[in-house]
């Protein structure tokens, strides 16, 4: 199959865009006629080779499209079927068949190393290879070769160049609220960096019923937009000690908190500015090997710490309910949302990196 890719060919390299060709699914393997695919963070940390992903390849884990062709097995989707690319995971394992596909102990070779386990890779250019297989689908490019258990079908009205993000970081920020913290109705939340995955818990604080959000941010436009998208304070990190504003405000620190940035003094920050028994969830991907430090006797007074990976979700299930979400109004992420096409690509990593005025770029093939 021939397509059209995004490559970065070298460490914080643009991304150069050439033909290549799609090998056709194998066993349990789906090829995708890729409608569009959001801009990551994670993607760039890749550039960047924060992770280890070999170069060059083919990048982009937040994909949406129509199943063109399918492997031999699979059985959940068929051609023509609508599709949302998430993560990919064995399910197999104990973590998997507890419904933890995001803590599946192979999670890692899955999504980052650039190959199938079996070494090989579907994606050639000019007769060389070229590592793929990101997060199980390498979207990037106008088709992808997905598994099985990451495609996620949604309704054949859907609206699908649009929901692509619901596969890495709208369900990040999403998740680790409805599925990992799981406010009470009428509690605090603290939410340290609003990009789209902060943007996201924002949305679903609100929707849980929280009664007190605060974003923290140094981007003034990011800050407006998460009040409209339902915090009740913002504070900009430029001017203002987030903690002790925090503290302050909830008389004596939140009742949770999220750090969203993957800088290890503001992840202090969020964990300092809840109360006795507060919890904080960190989400943010930092370089391998990247160290914090907290107070072992602030840690004492019941504070709880945790990791959270893909919003703690199944996305079979967990990405239906956004998009039903989002129908009802409850959890408007279009407005995070800019569109470029694929030729653009680079364009959309500067709005999103250096001037902010992308918050979810979304590439159209």
């Amino acid at each position: 199959m021939d397509a059209y890719a995004a490559i970065i060919e070298r460490q914080g390299g643009e991304f150069v865009l050439d033909n290549v060709s799609i090998e056709d699914p194998r066993d349990g393997e789906v090829l995708v006629k890729v409608a569009a695919a959001g801009m990551c963070h994670t993607d760039l940390t890749v550039r960047d080779q924060y992770y280890p992903t070999p170069l060059p390849a083919v990048l982009g884990h937040e994909g949406s499209g129509v199943v063109e062709k399918v492997g031999r097995g699979v059985t959940t989707v068929k051609p023509g079927d609508k599709v949302v690319l998430s993560f990919s995971y064995c399910g197999t394992c104990p973590s998997c068949l507890k419904g933890h596909q995001a803590y599946c102990p192979s999670l890692f070779p899955l999504n980052f190393m650039g190959r199938r386990l079996d070494g090989s890779t579907p994606i050639t250019r000019h007769g060389q290879e070229v590592n793929a297989c990101f997060f199980g689908q390498s979207s990037f490019a106008t088709y992808s070769i997905a598994s099985e258990n990451n495609c996620v079908k949604v309704a054949d009205d859907a609206q699908i160049e649009l929901l692509g993000p619901l596969g890495c970081g709208i369900q990040t920020g999403a998740g680790s609220i409805l599925n990992a913290l799981c406010p009470e109705p009428g509690s605090s939340i603290a939410i340290f960096g609003v990009g789209s995955v902060g943007l996201s818990a924002v949305m679903a604080a609100k929707a849980s019923g929280c009664l007190k959000i605060i974003a923290v941010d140094r981007n003034a436009g990011r800050l407006e937009l998460a009040r409209e998208l339902g915090a009740t304070d913002v504070i900009d990190a430029n001017t203002v000690n987030a903690q002790e504003a925090i503290v302050a405000m909830t008389g004596g620190g939140a009742d949770y908190a999220m750090d969203t940035t993957a800088i290890p003094a503001v992840l202090r920050s969020a964990v300092d500015s809840t109360h006795n028994m507060g919890e904080t969830a960190v989400v943010g991907g930092a370089q391998l090997g990247t160290e914090f430090s907290l107070d072992m006797n602030n840690m004492l007074f019941g504070r709880k710490l945790r990791g959270v990976v893909e919003g703690s979700s199944t996305p079979q299930v967990f990405i239906p309910q956004l998009i039903a979400m989002q129908k009802a109004g409850l959890f408007p992420f279009e407005k995070l949302c800019t569109f470029y096409d694929l030729d653009q690509i680079n364009q959309a990593v500067e709005d999103t990196e250096k001037t902010g005025k992308a918050i979810k770029a979304i590439l159209k093939m």
